[in-house]
């Protein structure tokens, strides 16, 4: 059986909507909610949130998702406010206009855009909350980021506040809030404290992660975005959506700390 435990945010929402999934389509992505010009997916691990034209990705199975359902064969726009990495999976908001895309991409930059992670790192962390500060930088011309001394003239600095959730044998699970937004944030600031998400080899994991392919590309890696809060573009609600793990996350083997 899954452990479901409270969420945490240190200054929550008052006013949400929580919605279960309505469907799982064809494409393997779950829809979660869904009003006026506004989606919120449930983005599958090991899928590009955007890529070029002729490679595989959630934003081109959710237009011809939508092209298919509403009967129409011209492109249509599907904004993306935002991304999640290529192993990563949860909620992830869409627009499908420009405007609607501007007034979610203002929240993120403005961070009123509420994010709460779940990860399952190697080891046992020992506190059972705290906060993690680092500074980072992005590796020029390569697909990673790495932790650099402060006076570094490209580091930024990198901030998230976690606590434990349970554990497990040689594992823990977090729940984790950004404060800050760096590239590969929560993969390099777990990593750099022994603790890498499990099946994230590109910084340091030693055991794999989800279902087994010889594609490294469509590997998983232990982390999700399980919930995403925002206000609508439109209607100015506030929305608040949690995302479901995918069965291989297997929290049942976990222990309440």
């Amino acid at each position: 059986m899954n452990i479901e435990l409270p969420l945490w945010f240190p200054d929550r929402p008052k006013k949400c909507s929580r919605l279960e999934p309505l469907r799982l389509e064809p494409d393997g992505f779950q829809i979660l909610y869904e009003e006026g010009p506004c989606l919120v997916i449930n983005k599958p691990a090991g899928l590009l949130t955007q890529a070029p034209p002729g490679i595989d990705s959630l934003e081109l199975r959710v237009r011809r998702f939508l092209q298919q359902r509403e009967g129409k064969s011209h492109n249509l726009y599907l904004g993306l406010p935002h991304r999640l990495d290529r192993p990563v999976s949860g909620a992830i908001v869409l627009a499908r206009h420009v405007r609607a895309a501007r007034r979610i991409a203002e929240q993120f930059a403005q961070r009123t855009v509420h994010k709460l992670y779940w990860a399952i790192v190697e080891g046992i962390v020992e506190q059972s909350s705290g906060t993690w500060s680092d500074w980072m930088r992005k590796v020029p011309e390569q697909a990673r980021s790495e932790t650099v001394p402060a006076a570094h003239p490209d580091a930024q600095q990198a901030i998230l506040h976690f606590r434990v959730l349970a554990h497990a044998p040689q594992a823990t699970w977090l729940e984790i809030q950004l404060e800050t937004g760096r590239t590969h944030q929560i993969r390099v600031q777990c990593s750099t404290r022994g603790h890498a998400v499990l099946g994230d080899f590109q910084y340091g994991a030693t055991r794999p992660f989800g279902p087994a392919t010889d594609d490294t590309r469509e590997r998983w890696i232990a982390l999700h975005a399980r919930t995403l809060a925002f206000d609508h573009p439109m209607t100015r609600a506030r929305v608040e959506i949690q995302a479901p793990v995918p069965d291989d996350w297997h929290i049942a083997d976990f222990r309440s700390s």
